[in-house]
């Protein structure tokens, strides 16, 4: 049996980074207003004690399969079977049998768990107090074995095994115990899937549209109420998929609220955390990249208190298969049209594109299938949307970044590579605008980097409540950076990249939030030996006075697995941060 959703079980542990208490907490689903300028000057401010996170990944509930102790089957030499199938298949051998086999005691209890990418952690007990030495195979489906012995006088024996599949998929996990006296084995078995996916590029797919009646009803999607929407199976997403890289907008919104994307219906319906912000007038997406339901579809739940429409692009998949792994990067800027950085200086014409030479440049290996880029739109003469999508294809019907006239805004995006190396962008508005594109990561086949989704995202950080550690509630101050530690006192981090979602809300001003590496250990904070880390050039979300706005953010850990969060605006503002999966090889 397994269990797709992951829960953390460790509370964040925060001592503030110079955060203000005494900051009443604003109402979750809080409306979101236009993104804002990013600010270019900065003035470094001190950080005390940094956040003290989780270890995200290594505490989480994982995914448990089990096979009780009565599947057991017992065969004799003479090919006689007691219990398991063979009582459930009432053979005559089950009935019979030889007497070895109907003397034999012998059950066998498993239990796997995973909460990595590769690997099983099986618990195997074996259980005879009659039998002599027991000879005990453990088969692990991919033509590997272990093996261990069993004391004659009677035994109940319960061992961990560890065992690492070099290969993601679904595996026929068999344990053997035999006993050559008698001349009987008893044999107990379970299917095991790894919990790590890899990634495959799909053409930008709309698979949901409320307003024509793709992929559900053509009606808006009412209040405190939820859609569900196909993914595996549908389009070219296979029904094997776990995970899905899914751009979702919402439009023609008449109040404030906010929608939350989960695997299941009632998650949907329950979630504490949002996906998407939303005042009333506004045409906003978010990329959502999390787990498929088991019965393969997603559901997007309209917290808000009136109806909405509701747009749900696929750009890729992830399923338990070799396919393309993840490739983390450091922010880089490969595009930025007011500097001429990356294609020709000057804004981008109304129904206008531009390509960009993304592999092999910025990191980005030339063996890249698809890129994670952050885009973002500056300076719009009238309202539009911007496009991502592979050379040599026709530009497709969907969108990747919303905007109004004047408004800066950054939205993620997952692109497919084209057959030479590039992507396209367009500005599908009718007057010119600027766009700045930073990469933060790749797939390619050469990476094992695995996704491991959460299914249920868990919230890490609210600086509008009080947390663990004694931090109090209060905004994260203007100008400064909030460090957090994703995993336990680490000098090689396990996790290979994070998933998470970013919101600022109750803001003063306009800014825009930085996400990246930090590039202290714990120690060093603990130690007051910190450096304070370079001042990014690059913007995971933008935003205005008044706004609350979210955008996904996918970033490796420093050498010490922490990440920092910087409020580049000039004025303080509230952050929560949810994670939803991780990429780990192991």
């Amino acid at each position: 049996m397994r269990n797709r959703r992951l829960v953390v079980s460790a509370a964040l542990l925060a001592a503030g980074a110079g955060l203000i208490p005494g900051i009443a907490q604003a109402a979750p689903g809080a409306p979101a207003g236009p993104a804002g300028q990013g600010v270019a000057a900065y003035t470094p401010a001190p950080v005390s004690t940094p956040g003290a996170g989780p270890d995200a990944a290594q505490k989480s509930g994982g995914r448990t399969f089990s096979s009780p102790a009565d599947r057991t089957v017992v065969t004799s030499r003479s090919g006689a079977q007691t219990g398991g199938n063979a009582r459930a298949k009432g053979t005559q051998g089950a009935q019979q049998g030889a007497q070895g086999a109907q003397d034999s005691s012998t059950s066998i209890y498993l239990t796997a768990h995973t909460d990595g990418a590769r690997s099983i952690d099986l618990r195997s007990h074996v259980i005879d107090y009659d039998a002599p030495a027991l000879d005990v195979v453990v088969a692990w489906g991919d033509g590997t074995t272990d093996t261990y012995s069993l004391p004659a006088g009677g035994t109940s024996d319960a061992r961990n095994l560890t065992h690492r599949y070099t290969v993601l998929g679904t595996y026929d996990v068999k344990v053997t115990a035999k006993d050559t006296v008698n001349g009987t084995e008893a044999v107990n078995e379970l299917r095991f899937t790894t919990m790590g996916a890899e990634f495959t590029a799909h053409e930008p797919t709309r698979l949901l549209d409320t307003r024509t009646g793709v992929g559900a009803a053509k009606a808006k999607v009412g209040p405190r109420s939820s859609v569900a929407l196909k993914v595996a199976g549908a389009a070219k997403v296979p029904a094997g998929a776990t995970g899905v890289a899914l751009n979702v907008t919402v439009t023609n919104t008449t109040g404030a609220g906010h929608i939350s994307v989960q695997s299941t219906k009632a998650d949907a319906e329950a979630a504490v955390t949002s996906n998407v912000n939303f005042a009333a007038g506004q045409t906003v997406p978010n990329l959502v990249i999390d787990a498929i339901g088991e019965d393969g579809y997603v559901h997007l739940f309209n917290a808000g208190w009136e109806p909405v429409d509701l747009i749900a692009d696929v750009t890729g998949y992830f399923a338990p298969a070799a396919a393309n792994g993840w490739g983390a990067l450091d922010p880089t800027r490969v595009v930025d049209t007011r500097e001429g950085l990356g294609t020709a200086k000057g804004q981008v014409p109304g129904q206008g594109t531009f390509g960009v030479e993304i592999a092999g440049r910025g990191g980005v290996p030339k063996t890249a299938t698809a890129v994670a880029v952050n885009l973002t739109v500056a300076d719009p003469r009238s309202a539009g949307h911007l496009t991502a999508y592979p050379s040599g294809k026709a530009a497709p019907t969907t969108s990747n970044v919303n905007f109004a006239a004047g408004q800066t805004v950054a939205n993620s995006a997952v692109v497919p590579v084209g057959p030479d190396g590039r992507i396209i962008v367009r500005n599908g508005g009718w007057d010119p605008a600027d766009v700045v594109v930073d990469v933060v990561g790749y797939y390619t086949p050469e990476s094992r980097s695995a996704l491991v989704a959460y299914g249920l995202p868990y919230r890490l950080l609210d600086t509008r409540k009080d947390s663990w550690g004694g931090r109090k509630a209060g905004p994260l101050k203007a100008r400064t950076h909030f460090p957090m530690r994703f995993e336990g006192d680490t000098t090689k981090p396990d996790v290979d990249g994070w998933v998470l979602n970013t919101t600022v809300t109750n803001t003063r001003g306009n800014g825009f939030l930085s996400v990246t590496p930090d590039p202290n250990f714990w120690s060093d904070y603990v130690n007051g030996t910190a450096v304070t880390p370079p001042r990014p050039v690059s913007s995971a979300l933008n935003w205005t006075k008044g706004a609350t706005v979210a955008n996904i953010a996918q970033t490796p850990g420093g050498k010490g697995g922490m990440i920092d969060f910087w409020n580049q605006g000039w004025e303080d503002t509230d952050l929560l941060v949810d994670l939803l999966a991780f990429y780990k090889t192991d």
